[in-house]
This record gives structure tokens, C-alpha cells and sequence, in this order.
């Protein structure tokens, strides 16, 4: 039988990741959620008793960068199938990305698309509003709850969600009620740079290892230090996703993120790949922004530990193997993350490059801070339960038959992770376990304020 939301379940003897600090202790949740916290709590008759003995407890990742496809392109992947990898993953609430078909940028379009999640989720939701260059009436409007944030393509988008007017930037900036965030890339230096690879591969046989100089650090750092300026010109809340380049990294300081009006995040691929990488993997590694140089990967990496990145997130951006097969520059930018990028993150833990608590501290605090999302991040009484149980005693290879994406492919197939997702609750309910879903989705909307 599952451990469903109005059940009362103990976890006990759980090494607790939270906070800061790592204890051996117990917990109580009732009615989806904590209700108790101890060294050695009491159960009552009925209650539903988890020992987690030599296993660690982290409070649910939260995914502030997500593209779940729906609607409009479901071939490659929708709400219920991405949160069920998420959930599998120990992603507990996703932030899901305005450029599906139509494009989120109206508040009826928001709307819909939060119906559209209801009873399909695994995991709890929240979605962007996208910003154009003539949707400032639609932003004006947002009240508090209503989205996660403003998303912002300042490039590497096409049609109404490239924001490439400096009036509409200026506007948007300055009147935006809500936190913005960025997808910085210059679009003007990119086609530059293009059309000089052109030139240089004159049968239109572009090598996807050029990839990271069409798409430059200096593409990225133009348009990410001019989203700095607007904000601090205009004392704006602003949310910097997916950094890849070491200079860049000089823009934002380190400190508590919820001290901070700009902030700054990195993704698991840009952690784990480098450009040494483009031989052997191909397109199943293209992205926007590029995956850089070592020199950069390493530098964001120490960025993780001294806080001047204050968010690990995935980009999930899954597309079919078909359209990947494309030659370059036709194949779509994206890859499928969210059901390994914690084993990801516990791989670098264990070979001493991140500690554990400051894995809660970038994918489930300071999400909770950043966006101001109401009693979830956290392993608090009377918070709600969403809870990623690890073993370490096990290990995960990852193959098409475990694979839980829509698209049935993973950059880190054939690969084994020196970790296992154990089981996953969302708001107190065992949704995945012994490596299967075990629930009907019931994610829920995620408030903030």
C-alpha cells in the first residue's frame, strides 16, 4: 500500500541534511505535512514507520528551470511524464518555462496552463510568464502568486519571446511587480559568429564543437551585464539563469541569497560536461548557452562553494532523438536532466568537490528564499513533506528501460551514478519508490508570499 497524504508516517533514524548541518534524527508527518522533528519520537498505533537507517534525508529539489513541452509540443515530452522523471529524480516542485505553443505571455495563457497541471503533476508547479516586447500591460497586472516569475529571453528565442527592444527592456525592468529571469546570449554577436563559421565550413558541415565560440562567452557576458545594469538601475528582482563562463561569474557576489536582489544559477550540465566532450556526445549535448571549457566549468563549480552561484537547476529541455540527429545548426538546443541531476550532484560529493548540505542549500533553500516560496525548501515542523530519501549503499546505472522521459533518451545513459534515489514524497505522500511510481500525480501549485 502507498503512504498517501493523510496517512501518518515516521521516518526514523534518518541521517537529516538541512540548513547547515547534518543530524541523525526522526520525523513525523501527518496530514502531507511535518509535524515533529526529534531524536526519538513516539508513534502511535497506525502510524506507518520508515526506517531509514544509514540513508540521508534532504528536503525535495526544487527546479526553478524546466521545459515539461506542454502545451503545443508534446512529441517531445509532457507535464505527466516529466514529473514523473522528476519525481524519480527527488524533484519534488518544478518551475515550468513560457515558450511552448501558444507561448505563455497573457495571464488567461498562464491560467490555463495551471488547469492544465492540475491532476497531471507528480510534483508541485508553478509557471513564467513570458515577456515580449509588447506584453508590459500582461506584466504590469501580475499580482503576488500568480507566477514564479517574469522569464526574460534576452536571445536564444525566436518569434514573440525574444525581448530584443531596448524600450520594451527598459519597461519590463522597471515595471515588473514580480522576480525576473533571464536567459542571457547576444543575439547580434551569435549571428556574427555564425555567419564567420559559415564562411570558414563553406558546405554548410559546421562541426558541433564550434558550438561554444558561435555561442560565446562573450555572447553570454554582453547580454548578461547589461540584465545587471537594468536591474540595478531600476532595483529590480532579478534572477540570472544559467551561467557557463568564468567571466561572468564577476558580476554577482557571494552571500545569503535572501540578502541579495540579483542572484545567479548554474546548471548540472554545465557542472558536469565540458567542450572536450562535443567529440564524443555530439548533439546530444547542445545547449543555449553553450557548454564551455573546462577552465569555465571549474570556475562555476567553485562558484557553487564560495555563493556567488546561489541556484542548481537543470534547464530539462527534452527533443526527440529524430530532431537531434539534424545537422548542426538545424537540431534543437536542449537535453533531458531532471531524473539524474541529483545523482549528479551526489557524485561530486563523493568525490569531494561538494558537501552535502551545500546541495539542500542550492536546489531546495535557496529556491524557497529566492522566489519566496511559502513553507516548502526547508525539513521544518509544519512545513509540507516533500522529502528525497538517498542511499549510498547503492549505486544507479541508467538505461532506456529506466529512463522515464517522453523522448527515451539520457546524456548519461550506460553511465552508473554512485548513489540511489531511495523513495520521494511530495506533501507527505510516497510517490516513488523501490525504483517505481507508486501514486496517481497529485502535485499540488505552488504559493509564494
Amino acid at each position: 500500500m502507498p503512504y498517501m497524504r493523510n496517512d501518518s508516517v515516521a521516518i526514523i533514524n534518518a541521517n537529516i541534511v538541512n540548513e547547515g548541518s547534518i543530524f541523525q534524527g526522526d520525523l513525523l508527518i501527518k496530514a502531507g505535512r511535518i509535524i515533529k522533528i526529534g531524536s526519538s519520537i513516539h508513534t502511535q498505533v497506525g502510524t506507518k514507520v520508515i526506517d531509514a537507517k544509514g540513508k540521508y534525508l534532504f528536503p525535495g529539489l526544487i527546479d526553478d528551470q524546466v521545459h515539461f513541452r506542454e502545451p503545443g509540443l508534446t512529441h517531445k515530452g509532457g507535464i505527466l511524464s516529466e514529473s514523473a522523471a522528476a519525481v524519480a529524480g527527488g524533484v519534488t516542485s518544478f518551475m515550468d518555462m513560457p515558450n511552448v505553443k501558444p507561448a505563455t505571455t497573457t495571464r488567461q495563457l498562464l491560467a490555463e496552463k495551471y488547469t492544465l497541471a492540475a491532476g497531471k503533476a507528480y510534483a508541485n508547479y508553478a509557471f513564467y510568464l513570458g515577456a515580449s516586447n509588447t506584453n508590459i500591460d500582461e506584466i504590469k497586472q501580475l499580482q503576488t502568486g500568480e507566477t514564479c516569475g517574469v522569464k526574460i529571453f534576452m536571445g536564444s528565442s525566436t518569434g514573440n519571446l525574444l525581448v530584443d527592444d531596448s524600450q520594451a527592456l527598459e519597461e519590463i525592468f522597471a515595471q515588473c511587480p514580480v522576480l525576473i529571469a533571464t536567459h542571457c546570449e547576444d543575439n547580434p554577436t551569435i549571428e556574427k559568429n555564425l555567419a564567420e563559421a559559415r564562411q570558414r565550413y563553406p558546405e554548410g558541415n559546421i562541426p558541433v564543437s564550434e558550438h561554444p565560440h558561435i555561442r560565446s562567452v562573450e555572447a553570454c557576458y554582453k547580454s548578461s551585464s547589461k540584465a545587471v545594469a537594468l536591474a540595478k538601475k531600476h532595483g529590480s528582482k532579478l534572477h540570472v539563469l544559467h551561467l557557463t563562463s568564468k567571466k561572468e561569474l564577476d558580476l554577482f557576489s557571494s552571500g545569503d541569497p535572501s540578502n541579495k536582489n540579483i542572484t545567479a544559477e548554474v546548471c548540472v550540465h554545465h557542472l558536469y560536461f565540458d567542450d572536450s566532450y562535443y567529440e564524443s556526445m555530439g548533439s546530444k549535448i547542445v545547449c543555449n548557452p553553450a557548454i564551455k571549457t573546462s577552465t569555465d566549468r571549474n570556475a562555476l563549480i567553485d562558484a557553487v562553494r564560495t555563493g556567488s552561484i546561489d541556484v542548481i537547476a537543470t534547464d530539462h529541455a527534452p527533443h526527440t532523438l529524430e530532431e537531434k540527429a539534424k545537422p548542426y545548426p538545424d537540431h534543437p538546443a536542449g537535453l533531458p536532466l531532471i531524473q539524474h541531476s541529483l545523482l549528479v550532484l551526489l557524485d561530486f560529493y563523493l568525490k569531494g568537490e561538494l558537501s552535502l548540505e551545500t546541495i539542500a542549500e542550492k536546489t531546495s533553500h535557496a529556491l524557497a528564499n529566492i522566489y519566496d516560496i511559502k513553507d516548502r525548501g526547508f525539513i521544518r515542523e509544519d512545513y509540507w513533506a516533500d522529502l528525497v530519501l538517498v542511499d549510498f549503499e547503492k549505486t544507479t546505472k541508467v538505461n532506456s528501460g529506466n529512463i522515464l522521459y517522453d523522448c527515451g533518451w539520457s546524456p548519461f545513459e550506460g553511465y552508473e551514478f554512485n548513489s540511489l534515489i531511495d523513495k520521494t514524497f511530495v506533501n507527505g505522500e510516497l510517490v516513488y519508490t523501490d525504483g517505481k511510481l507508486i501514486t496517481k500525480p497529485s502535485g499540488l501549485k505552488i504559493e509564494f508570499g
